[in-house]
């Protein structure tokens, strides 16, 4: 499988084009990461860290997002940073991931990881360029581990799984991934990124007040998700676009650059780059539809009771209900000789009621249940075999119920192979770019969104503009349509 990590040194020669007296070469690669000339002053513990959870990293959001246009232009805007940053030999892998996770990271050893959520909420080369720039930092400025790797989940989803996870969790496969994540940076460590991210930035030719801006759109952003039930713990969250750090942002530029200075920001680039870029949940990855969650790459599909509101999180899918409820799903590594009951009393669970352990057959497809309780939640848990694979619901409450057992038996009964009919629902969403006429203001603009749940307000911060505002005749602006 082809995968689009970018290698990029400034040592390379016939490479794509030639920036600031150097050249960036763009690379693909599989899993293992290619021989590098890691940032100075690396450590040789941390190239043996990077090099170990790239692939896990790839594994953990669904791979890699590869796209010509959008990978050249993150290659040239990291060839730029890397001079700019005094790093002649260094050589850095940024890898796209496939994921509608607005998250942006850094492992130790010189990898950089942008997700397409970053991607469609930047509007101009220099914002991304700031993403870029801040992770850049992180690294040349030796922080000590990259930032964690959370579960984009809400608070209560986080109790759940801490509480149910209390066993043995050597066979799972989730919480092996949640384990070897890395430690977030603090946030002394984040102003200094922001600070000499500015500075790679600026210097390298890019408006320095692009940090300040998207930290404002990513403000809006979080506020937005916030608003739907889909928290973010990971980027917005580690990375707080508080007001105070808005404007420390945009004084720093103006100390370092001026006031009147102005940098690159190549909308009309940028905006080729990515118009036609999948937007949201990859149907590969698995889609939610209202309360249905279709996975077209396995052929499955389950419903999960009105009231909760679903999202795709790393490696899972969790949906909490506004009483206190939560479900989790997931997958698991078990061997197929073990039975899906002996699987359930293997440890990994802590308060299982072994003697609650039943093994069923529903739609055809092989299933154990069993109910476990520890001092604050009340579970109810199944796991089911498909093709080789185990997957996993836990349903989480304070207290068991019989609305509350009617639910979770519902859901797991839903669960069934994928038909054609099933399938079709499936709504895949893609970037597309229009240009403003004579005549055209934001609202009209943001009506072509319409037909996309939240699409209104999703238009307005993708765009960074407000209702009532003008735009510029001849612009380019982002739509996200129906492919």
């Amino acid at each position: 499988m082809r995968l689009g990590a970018l290698a990029v040194s400034l040592l390379a020669l016939g490479a794509c084009s030639s920036l600031t007296g150097s050249s960036v070469a763009v690379s693909r690669t599989g899993d293992t990461p290619a021989p590098m000339v890691v940032p100075e002053g690396t450590e040789p513990d941390d190239v043996v860290i990077g090099r170990r959870e790239h692939p896990r990293i790839i594994a953990a959001y669904g791979g890699v997002y590869s796209d010509r246009e959008a990978e050249i232009m993150v290659a040239r805007i990291v060839g730029r940073l890397l001079a700019a940053a005094d790093q002649p030999n260094a050589q850095f892998q940024v890898t796209i991931l496939d994921t509608s996770e607005v998250n942006a990271f850094a492992l130790p050893g010189g990898y950089i990881y942008v997700t397409r959520g970053i991607l469609a909420l930047a509007s101009d080369t220099s914002e991304l360029a700031a993403v870029l720039a801040h992770e850049i930092a992180h690294v040349t400025l030796r922080h000590a581990r990259a930032r964690t790797d959370k579960t984009r989940t809400t608070q209560i989803v986080d109790r759940v799984i801490t509480g149910i996870f209390g066993g043995d969790t050597s066979t799972d496969a989730t919480a092996n991934r949640t384990r070897e994540s890395l430690a977030a940076f603090g946030q002394s460590q984040e102003l200094e990124a922001d600070r000499e991210g500015i500075k790679f930035a600026g210097k390298a030719g890019f408006d320095p007040q692009a940090a300040a801006r998207f930290l404002g759109v990513m403000s809006r952003f979080a506020a937005f998700s916030a608003g739907d039930q889909a928290g973010d713990d990971g980027f917005l969250s580690s990375h707080p676009s508080t007001p105070a750090r808005i404007q420390k942002a945009m004084d720093t530029a103006r100390q370092m650059f001026g006031s009147s200075s102005v940098g690159e920001t190549d909308r009309d680039g940028y905006m080729a780059a990515i118009s036609g870029m999948a937007f949201g949940d990859s149907p590969a990855q698995g889609s939610i539809v209202g309360n249905r969650f279709i996975h077209s790459g396995s052929k499955f599909t389950f419903t999960v009771p009105q009231g909760y509101a679903l999202q795709t999180a790393q490696s899972a899918v969790v949906g909490v209900a506004g009483d206190g409820e939560a479900v989790r799903f997931d997958s698991a590594d078990v061997q197929a000789n073990m039975a899906l009951t002996d699987y359930l009393k293997s440890g990994w669970i802590a308060g299982l009621k072994a003697d609650t352990v039943t093994s069923h057959n529903f739609n055809g497809i092989e299933m154990a249940s069993g109910l476990a309780q520890t001092d604050q939640w009340f579970f109810r848990v199944a796991v089911m075999r498909l093709d080789g694979s185990v997957y996993r619901f836990i349903f989480a409450a304070k207290a068991d119920s019989p609305r509350f057992a009617a639910g979770a038996d519902a859901t797991i009964k839903s669960f069934k192979r994928a038909e054609a009919a099933d399938l079709n629902q499936i709504r895949k969403l893609s970037m597309r770019v229009v240009t403003a006429k004579a005549g055209d203001t934001a609202d009209k603009l943001a009506a072509q969104m319409a037909n996309i749940p939240g699409g209104r307000d999703l238009f307005f911060i993708l765009n960074n503009l407000y209702p009532g505002d003008a735009v510029r005749v001849g612009a380019k602006y982002k739509i996200v349509g129906l492919n």
